[in-house]
């Protein structure tokens, strides 16, 4: 008797917000697999009824997912198509999918991902920040030495930072920025395309008041560091280098601060120079 093929596991990113954002092809592997593995079945239910699809479901969440992979496994196994679906956006960043899609794979199962939305990648292309590099560092830690440790990659990066943050601690995570960003670029957006989508863009302390008054889920995207043109400036005389600073406007006080951050040192060995 030959043996059952195995199943396919689809990735299928789903709608952000708005529910027109998912492609045809999305679509059509709901309407045509066996079993949809759901992060929330109840959330997902209404995106299936929106789309007039009637398909089995199992739950699938972080508390969960571990549990969960035997059981979809031996689905796949079985000869069954899986789709894998996360409550918005793409299943496996910062959501659950990334078990079951390794499991699968070492079980040599075959996984097709079903591209669509990503919070991420939206914010960035409308952020007007660099689009070149980036690194993408999901939610913060919430230990100390971890997070302290994320917060001094970010200083050290030159290139964009992108992180997720959670609208009841995003004033904390702002604090904690402000401490390094100092005068970069900070764009901040939420409920991307729902009816209050917003970019909201300035300098990380120029946010911070803004930050009670905001709601829904928030990326952040973060101006790499300028390492290079601090090393310039650190080549010119003292004189050269508050002149730099005084015609982008900025007061006495302002320039002795930013010249002993970028020379790393004590602002009133700065100062005593200027006196």
């Amino acid at each position: 008797m030959e043996e059952n093929k195995a199943g396919i596991l689809y990735i299928v990113a789903t709608p952000i917000g708005n529910l027109e954002d998912i492609t045809l092809r999305a679509i059509r592997i709901l309407k045509e697999v066996d079993l949809i593995a759901a992060e929330d079945t109840r959330h997902t239910l209404k995106l299936l009824n929106h789309l007039e699809i009637s398909k089995p479901m199992i739950s699938c969440h972080r508390h969960n997912e571990e549990i969960r992979c035997d059981n979809l496994i031996k689905e796949l196994k079985s000869g069954k198509n899986i789709a894998l679906v996360s409550d918005a956006g793409t299943p496996g960043i910062c959501d659950p999918g990334e078990e079951i899609i390794k499991k699968s794979i070492e079980e040599n199962i075959k996984v097709i991902p079903i591209p669509g939305a990503c919070a991420m990648i939206n914010a960035l292309i409308c952020s007007g920040i660099d689009t070149k590099e980036f690194n993408f560092l999901g939610f913060l830690p919430l230990n100390k030495k971890s997070r302290k440790e994320k917060i001094e990659e970010i200083r050290n990066s030159n290139k964009t930072i992108i992180i997720y943050e959670a609208p009841h601690k995003l004033k904390n995570t702002l604090n904690d920025l402000s401490e390094i960003l100092e005068d970069r670029n900070v764009v901040l957006a939420r409920e991307l395309t729902k009816i209050h989508e917003e970019f909201i863009r300035g300098k990380v302390s120029e946010l911070i008041d803004k930050a009670e008054e905001l709601k829904g889920e928030m990326v952040i995207i973060i101006e790499g560091s300028n390492k290079k043109q601090e090393n310039e400036l650190n080549n010119l005389s003292l004189e050269e280098h508050y002149n730099f600073y005084e015609k982008q406007g900025f007061d006495k006080k302002e320039i002795i601060k930013k010249i002993a951050k970028d020379r790393n040192v004590n602002k009133n060995e700065i100062y005593k120079n200027f006196i």
